[in-house]
């Protein structure tokens, strides 16, 4: 059965807090015309950004790399003032964002002069627990665009290849690349092979993502080493761990995936995804 997700009681649009069902954008926004638009969503510990400088500067990477002439940290304020007007002071949230390029005449190129439209709301979200989950995915082929690290508001492929997960069952989909894992539907993947850390090296072919940067961060201190290279799916046979992460998802293990409707991984062992778990947990929790 699918979550069932809930409107927030207010959100932010150019200027006004507002009621969701009294905040509207025109049918010529590029964003609902083309999906020309970035977004990004920050957690909240307890009321605390977390790694907000980072969440701050990818979005102002992706407006860069789309030419959206944008001041992403302009909206440092009005993220904990949406986490303060939805009264998540003191519990888990996060903060959506999405800064579209703006309204003009339909047309695929550019227009000279256009006003972004920017759109910002918190929402309470479960973060406890993470540790106590295991996910059952599937793999398929990435039939994505090829600037996957711009985290931009066409989802339509992630959306399609999340939803055949779920219909089917299934926690996530993991993406298939010429035989490469690349990452999640909606979510960073690692793999433990022989004790050492495998995932995709940055770059086009996957998004940049934070709580990706993190556990690579973890497991540098923790002397655990890291081999940013693409695992293909033939080598799954040598795979001991599998764990995907993303901002509200942090850190799960997969305990199997299916392919071609045939189950081609069985998880082995999950001690070192369970050490990394703990380090994240004292990170987030303090």
């Amino acid at each position: 059965m699918k979550p069932e997700k809930k409107y927030p009681s207010e959100v932010y649009l150019n200027g006004k807090w507002l009621k969701p069902d009294e905040a509207f954008v025109s049918v010529f926004d590029r964003a609902f015309m083309f999906g020309d638009g970035i977004y990004e969503v920050t957690p909240f510990y307890n009321g605390k950004g977390f790694k907000l400088e980072e969440h701050l500067k990818r979005l102002q990477y992706c407006l860069d790399q789309i030419q959206v002439a944008f001041n992403a940290f302009s909206l440092e304020k009005l993220m904990y003032e949406a986490i303060e007007r939805a009264n998540l002071n003191e519990a888990d949230a996060a903060v959506y964002i999405q800064v579209s390029r703006g309204v003009a005449a339909r047309s695929h190129f550019v227009p000279e002069k256009i006003e972004t439209t920017v759109l910002l709301y918190a929402f309470p979200v479960t973060l406890e627990g993470f540790e106590k989950k295991t996910w059952e995915v599937i793999a398929t082929e990435d039939k994505r665009w090829h600037r996957c690290d711009i985290k931009s508001t066409a989802l339509l492929a992630n959306v399609m290849a999340n939803e055949e997960a779920i219909a089917t069952g299934f926690a996530e989909n993991l993406l298939v690349r010429k035989g490469y894992f690349t990452e999640g539907s909606h979510s960073s993947l690692f793999f433990v092979k022989y004790g050492v850390v495998h995932t995709h090296p940055e770059g086009h072919k996957i998004l940049s993502g934070i709580t990706r940067a993190e556990v690579i961060n973890i497991c540098a201190g923790l002397n655990i080493k890291v081999v940013e290279k693409p695992v293909h799916i033939d080598e799954l046979v040598e795979v001991e761990e599998i764990f995907v992460t993303g901002t509200t998802t942090q850190i799960i293990p997969i305990s199997s995936i299916t392919h071609k409707d045939k189950k081609v991984y069985t998880t082995q062992k999950d001690s070192l995804t369970k050490k990394l778990q703990e380090v994240f947990i004292k990170r987030t929790r303090g």
